[in-house]
């Protein structure tokens, strides 16, 4: 029985060392002994290589703006753990998080005696959520965001009102196959019987691997570029503008507050789900709850401007699709800055490409490791680089503070990389921020 919140994290960080377990029956079996709970909820499911993030809270933030109470499971977390299980972006509390770890512990090591084994962290954290939203907290729909692939994924017991995917990129490989397709098939694993799939993938070997999916389950299919259309993109100092063409109608001049271009995409994918669930009757939403939601959605660490004075950006571009969205942002935006990136990733990462693509933006790059099971070290990360202005950290720490003290007006600072990175570094960035703008 956990008494403390710390109790209960340390017991399901603890479960990382079964690593990741892909499969079903795990979920199954616990959900079984909670009289499934997954059941008794509305939910729209969310998978893609990138973008998940940012489209469940697109979606989030129209449906909340039409005046409803909107659950959310998202990974992994930038501020604090509790945020991955959230109502209306609130994380749950910590009393709630230890209810949940107190519900699910025994299962998990009644689940440990059996041929299956343990469950993994993932699994863990998704039985919490399920049990969270049917019995603790009742909300008018919950948002679901797979962890990884699709079709094996700890979320794909639900059956959705709809299902998006986002994009397809090459991440995960070792898991979910070396090829676009091998991992469109396992990220379309999610498309569900006679329920539409919304998607903006634009790979044609893997846009084909789910038309056929879609095909095979009777499952409604709206594409980039054929049943919907994005146009008039223009990027605004601290945000995007576009237009969005469907079927039923087109929306002009949508604005966005987060940063990038691609984000015009999650964005237009949430609009669409929106539009589906008020056709059908599901839930009211109106134009203007569509454009304040999207006005208002923010989701953290995804090209987030941390300060102005001096220019601090934080992203987590954390596989070879996010680079390559952060690098272009970055030389459209910023061509005329000192760009100096900050640079920390996980090993299974295709670390040649990424660091390729930040070696011809960047002025000066610094490699820096933290900790975290499968962190690369910082030396790895500065034999990859080509870049002749390198340098590779110990301690990020007081590096990160230090280069901040140092900025002049044409500098910037990006730290980016892995997500678990992003979720250490935000908080010593924005605590050394604020003491400046006290001090000044």
């Amino acid at each position: 029985m956990f008494t403390t919140y710390e109790e209960a994290l340390d017991w399901i960080h603890a479960r990382l060392r079964l690593g990741i377990k892909p499969g079903l029956k795990r979920m199954e079996w616990m959900m079984d002994k909670l009289d499934n709970p997954e059941n008794k909820m509305k939910a729209v499911h969310v998978g893609g290589t990138n973008g998940k993030g940012s489209t469940v809270t697109f979606l989030r933030s129209i449906l909340e703006a039409g005046g409803y109470t909107i659950g959310t499971f998202t990974s992994p977390y930038i501020e604090q753990f509790n945020e991955r299980i959230s109502v209306n972006g609130k994380p749950i509390i910590d009393k709630e998080l230890v209810q949940l770890a107190n519900v699910i512990r025994p299962l998990a090591d009644e689940l440990e005696e059996t041929e299956l084994g343990g469950p993994t962290e993932f699994e863990v954290i998704t039985a919490m959520a399920f049990y969270y939203f049917a019995n603790i907290t009742k909300v008018d729909i919950v948002i679901f965001e797979v962890g990884l692939g699709g079709r094996f994924d700890s979320t794909n017991i639900i059956q959705p009102l709809a299902s998006i995917i986002t994009n397809i990129g090459l991440d995960h490989t070792n898991i979910l196959g070396n090829t676009y397709e091998e991992i469109a098939f396992e990220k379309a694993g999610i498309i569900k019987e006679k329920t539409p799939i919304f998607t903006a993938v634009k790979h044609p070997g893997a846009l084909t691997v789910i038309e056929e999916q879609a095909d095979e389950k009777s499952a409604p299919i709206y594409r980039l570029n054929q049943e919907y259309t994005i146009c008039g993109h223009e990027s605004l100092a601290r945000g995007e503008v576009f237009t969005l063409n469907t079927k039923l109608q087109s929306l002009e001049k949508l604005e966005l507050s987060m940063i990038g271009q691609h984000q015009t995409e999650n964005a237009s994918l949430a609009v669409l789900a929106a539009q589906y669930l008020n056709e059908k009757g599901l839930f009211t939403v109106t134009e203007q709850a569509i454009r304040v939601g999207l006005m208002r959605a923010y989701w953290p660490g995804r090209f987030e401007v941390l300060s102005e004075n001096p220019l601090v950006i934080i992203d987590g571009a954390h596989n070879e699709e996010g680079i390559t969205a952060l690098t272009h942002e970055l030389s459209t935006r910023f061509a005329d800055r000192n760009i100096h990136i900050v640079f920390a990733a996980l090993t299974d990462k295709k670390l040649n490409e990424m660091i390729g693509k930040l070696d011809h933006i960047a002025n000066q790059i610094s490699f820096v490791s933290f900790d975290f099971p499968r962190a690369a070290k910082a030396e790895q990360l500065l034999n990859i680089s080509q870049s002749q202005n390198k340098l590779a950290v110990d301690n990020w720490q007081s590096y990160l503070l230090e280069e901040m003290k140092m900025l002049e007006a044409n500098d910037m600072l990006v730290v980016t990389g892995s997500l678990y990175f992003i979720s250490e570094a935000k908080p010593k960035i924005c605590k050394f921020l604020k003491n400046i703008t006290i001090s000044l």
